[in-house]
């Protein structure tokens, strides 16, 4: 099974077809999304800003960790559920927008530079956790991942701009309005338009 059949596949689930179709669904998703999406940046940013000392440098970097990413965590399993959510209504669509591709590179990347922060800042953090600032690796990582973050975040957006999120959907007939019956005009049958 090739992609373009896997994305249809997707596309025409049972899920997808009744969070398309329903009029509350979708934003309720995405309102969860973003506030998942709040969650997980807001709390790496209080991590990464205290690597570069500029942020809660009382307190112990490990300290802080504690109290944060299992709040970070957390947030990513929503975001990462309800963005899910999101693609399989429009698979295609959002599978070929340049914008959501660059979104998924950058959210690999900032895997990586996480990664890359544990196999060496994190080694040490013993020898460094109640300095104002953490070293050179780790100010690296701080910087990048905050760089990569905020490029997440705009392309995510603009990936709303430039989607539709809600294919397909029918319009209500009880939601159209004919204007004509509202103000006829002289030549519809109606009111000819004379005063009376």
């Amino acid at each position: 099974m090739g992609v373009p059949e896997i994305l249809s596949s997707l596309e025409s689930s049972q899920l997808a077809s009744r969070i398309r179709d329903s009029l509350y669904l979708f934003p309720l998703i995405e309102s969860f999304h973003v506030i998942g999406l709040t969650m997980v940046f807001g709390t790496i940013a209080i991590i990464d800003l205290r690597l570069l000392g500029i942020a809660s440098t009382r307190r112990s970097f490990r300290r802080i960790a504690s109290d944060v990413l299992k709040w970070t965590w957390a947030a990513f399993v929503l975001t990462v559920t309800t963005g899910s959510l999101m693609f399989i209504t429009n698979a295609g669509v959002y599978y070929h927008n340049s914008y959501f591709r660059t979104k998924m590179v950058l959210l690999i990347l900032s895997g990586i530079n996480m990664l890359i922060f544990e196999l060496t800042a994190a080694r040490t953090v013993r020898d460094w956790e109640n300095r104002t600032t953490a070293p050179l690796a780790g100010r690296t990582a701080a910087a990048v991942s905050l760089i990569l973050w905020i490029s997440i975040i705009f392309l995510g957006r603009w990936t709303g701009f430039t989607t539709t999120g809600r294919p397909n959907l029918q319009a209500d007939p009880a939601d159209n309005v004919d204007i004509e019956k509202l103000f006829p005009s002289p030549s519809s049958g109606g009111d000819n338009g004379t005063p009376k």
